[in-house]
């Protein structure tokens, strides 16, 4: 059963909201992202953007920009071609005939994207660099443009990549049970079909990045505002041709990426070569017009799903069909992206037969790749909508059908074929409910409604569950995932008694600095600021798999909790000798090992290590461990998110007056690092359900080019959210935790989109397209009145 009670009971500060250590650093200015950084002799670089979404490139000539005050370099994509190893990496290929574009750094023959990039300038300032860039004369033959992925399939429409002679990227499938036969008999289908509209992430810090070269050894460091060093410097590698064991990447403090800098970008490839020719350090920073045209897109996809049930809303089938905008080309994770929801389109309920299809198309767009959540949001919205659909044609209440076809006795295979570890639906469902006082919510719902109010009230449900942490590797890939799901931690004690430990995940507002230093103070016994954690370069902690899929401390944290594990065998090893009593007579509390009246602690053991003098024999000194950890199964957390909203329906305008979110994510390490990561995922997905839209043109022209008109919440937009809290502790890692940074986003949007088709049920309305703008919801309740 869940309760709100911590399972860990491994100290003094696991499972206690001590204050972050990053705080002081990024509050007083000391933090140092890329754009602080300055290099003797460093020049910078900008891009020519296409500012056609689809045309042929006829001629590029960057003489007149050669000519420019402080120009260095000019160069075209023909000229760098033979930089190039490679095409720009995508590391996931759904199927064996996937259509794979030739992606390089810079169009040569098409562009096929308004901020597509065409020719690069080096200048000595960043003025200059963007001042030549408008002297570049490039001449286009402009092709009409495709914006709908609804439309790449159908005949005559405008073909992206020509060799491919269709704009279909892939198709996959997954299909378990008798589906067909479970419709056939079903009681009551239903059939719906949604719209995930195109977002732009818009982290806080815009891309950036410097590179060093060392000419005299060939060596280049590159610093740079990415989720994935590591990755980073593998795939660059290979794309640069510049050797693994000469390239550093470093990703410094990094403000957000919600995904959007979990890829590898042509300006970072562009970067290191130019570095590379010139001899000079090379710095870019992308401006937030280029961040909207040429940092990859969220979203973008056609849903439709059915549901079969019996009279009484038990779902027995669920059927999937997804087209999905890739945009002009593949980066990382594109295709990959709805696939990590593929399993999860009949979310928290126990169905007997699943069918899930996705075709993923080329698009003049820019191309979409993961956002927060990645697949896992779309899957939760596309079933949560589906579920209150079918209770409204059942006339039952939303809150019943729930609980009627919740998962239980875990731990529980799904339809689709993976497995949850464990959970307790009805607990937070019932704690939701609790902390709303549904039964007057709905009275007053309905004292409205009888007075003739025109400002509806409406409640809306999500109950949502979600794979994460990326792992295991085995499973990544039977998918076809092109890197493992492992990571590692290294954990160093010094002479003194202070901690070292090397994550191979790094941060970007998660906190791993604090929750790790959790961690090892209390496994190690000492203290929590004597614990010093280093990330984010590759030189310093060369083994990682980064920063995605909140995986960062259900993988690479518990690779931490295992390496103090070691650490502690070896000290083990050490105090026994030294006490001369055997290992299974000592014992250890809170860093000190005892025995028959005697002692050491951690601390002291550390410098006799140090020291070697009196070590078991055939022991190295030193008091250090490693452990790479690939865990065997997702961890799978859950919870109800509750919304309500007032609808004027004379206007269309929806306020959200309440929202509650009770969570399962494990054992909780650091409860306002938790609270954090799950308002700023709520506020995300309301942000879709409400305001957020990147609209094109029929020119395939980006039309919300910037925040005036992409509309990005402030607090003043948003209501104080409601948190509580259930725990299920997950059985797949020692401390039980499961992920959480992405929750927020995954439950919310289906939670408020329902809330608005409730409040205005009574007139018929059963949809209303994303973002529910006050046009939107003003026109759908015209639509059924007329």
């Amino acid at each position: 059963m869940a309760t709100v009670e911590q399972d860990v009971t491994l100290g003094r500060i696991v499972g206690t909201p001590v204050e972050r250590k990053e705080d002081t650093a990024l509050l007083t200015g000391q933090a140092k992202f890329v754009d602080d950084m300055s290099l003797p002799g460093m020049v910078w670089m900008a891009v020519v953007r296409s500012p056609y979404a689809h045309a042929k490139i006829t001629s590029v000539d960057v003489t007149p920009a050669l000519a420019h005050r402080g120009v260095i370099a000019a160069f075209t994509g023909e000229e760098l071609a033979d930089e190039w190893q490679m095409s720009l990496p995508c590391a996931w290929l759904p199927t064996e005939d996937t259509n794979q574009p030739n992606h390089r750094p810079l169009a040569v023959d098409k562009a096929r994207y308004a901020g597509d990039g065409v020719a690069v300038v080096v200048a000595e300032t960043r003025a200059e660099a963007r001042d030549a860039v408008e002297l570049v004369q490039v001449a286009y033959e402009s092709l009409p443009a495709l914006v709908d992925p609804a439309q790449a399939l159908e005949d005559g429409a405008p073909i992206v990549h020509d060799d491919f002679g269709t704009n279909r990227c892939y198709t996959w499938a997954l299909s378990a049970g008798e589906v067909d036969q479970e419709f056939a008999n079903a009681d009551v289908t239903i059939k719906e079909r949604y719209r995930q509209q195109r977002l732009i992430p818009n982290a806080i810090e815009p891309r950036g990045v410097i590179v060093q070269p060392f000419p005299a050894t060939g060596e280049l460091t590159m610093w740079s505002a990415t989720q994935i060093p590591h990755i980073a410097r593998v795939t660059l590698s290979m794309v640069t041709g510049v050797p693994e064991a000469k390239l550093r990447v470093v990703a410094p403090e990094v403000g957000g990426g919600f995904g959007s800098k979990l890829n590898v970008y042509a300006e970072e490839a562009l970067a290191l070569v130019l570095a590379r020719r010139l001899g000079r350090p090379i710095k870019w920073i992308e401006t937030r017009t280029e961040g909207y045209q040429a940092t990859i897109h969220g979203r973008d996809q056609i849903q439709e799903i059915e549901l079969a049930a019996t009279s009484e809303g038990k779902i027995r089938a669920v059927r999937a069909k997804l087209t999905v905008a890739m945009g002009a080309y593949l980066q990382l994770v594109t295709t990959g992206v709805p696939l990590l929801g593929a399993w999860l389109y009949s979310g928290a309920y126990d169905v007997a037969a699943y069918d899930f299809e996705c075709t993923g198309v080329f698009t003049t767009t820019t191309p979409t790749d993961a956002y927060r959540g990645a697949g896992r949001p779309e899957a939760t919205y596309a079933i949560e909508r589906a579920v209150d659909a079918l209770a409204r044609k059942l006339g039952k209440d939303p809150v019943e059908v729930r609980r009627l076809n919740f998962l239980r006795d875990f731990p529980k295979t799904l339809a689709s074929g993976l497995t949850v570890d464990s959970g307790d639906y009805d607990a937070h469902l019932d704690a939701a409910l609790q902390i709303l006082d549904y039964d007057d919510v709905r009275k007053q719902q309905a004292e409205r409604r009888k007075q003739g109010d025109t400002k509806e009230l409406g409640i809306g449900f999500s109950t949502y569950i979600e794979m994460c942490g990326l792992a295991p590797s085995r499973i990544l890939g039977a998918i076809r995932y092109g890197a493992g799901g492992w990571d590692a931690a290294t954990i160093r004690f010094l002479p003194t008694g202070t901690v070292q430990v090397l994550i191979g995940t790094s941060p970007h507002g998660q906190s791993h600095e604090t929750t790790v230093s959790q961690i090892v103070a209390d496994q190690l016994g000492i203290g929590f600021d004597d614990v010093e954690v280093l990330h984010g370069d590759t030189a310093v902690a060369p083994l990682g798999m980064d920063t995605y899929g909140s995986r960062s401390l259900t993988v690479g944290g518990i690779a931490v909790y295992k390496a103090a594990e070691r650490i502690l065998e070896k000290a083990r090893k050490i105090a026994a000798h030294q006490l001369e009593v055997g290992e299974n007579e000592l014992s250890y509390d809170g860093g000190t090992f005892s025995a028959n009246g005697n002692s050491l602690t951690t601390k002291e053991l550390a410098l006799q290590a140090w020291t070697a003098h009196n070590l078991p024999d055939g022991m190295e000194p030193g008091l250090e461990a490693t452990y790479v950890f690939d865990p065997e199964n997702f961890s799978w957390p859950a919870g109800t998110h509750i919304a309500v909203v007032e609808v004027d329906t004379e206007t269309g305008a929806v306020d959200l007056v309440r929202y509650i979110a009770v969570d399962d994510v494990g054992n909780v390490i650091n409860p306002n690092i938790v609270d954090g990561q799950i308002h700023g995922g709520i506020t995300q997905g309301v942000a879709q359900a409400l305001f957020e839209e990147a609209v094109y043109d029929e020119d395939g022209n980006l039309v919300t080019g910037s925040m005036v008109n992409y509309l990005v919440p402030s607090a003043a937009e948003l209501p104080s959210y409601e948190v509580g809290r259930t725990v299920t502790p997950s059985p797949t890692n020692p401390l039980g935790a499961k992920g959480v940074g992405e929750t927020g986003t995954i439950a919310s949007t289906p939670a408020v989109i329902n809330a608005i088709v409730d409040a205005l049920s009574t007139r018929g309305v059963t949809d209303v397209e994303m973002p529910a703008t006050p046009e939107r919801v003003w026109r759908a309740i015209g639509e059924v009145g007329t």
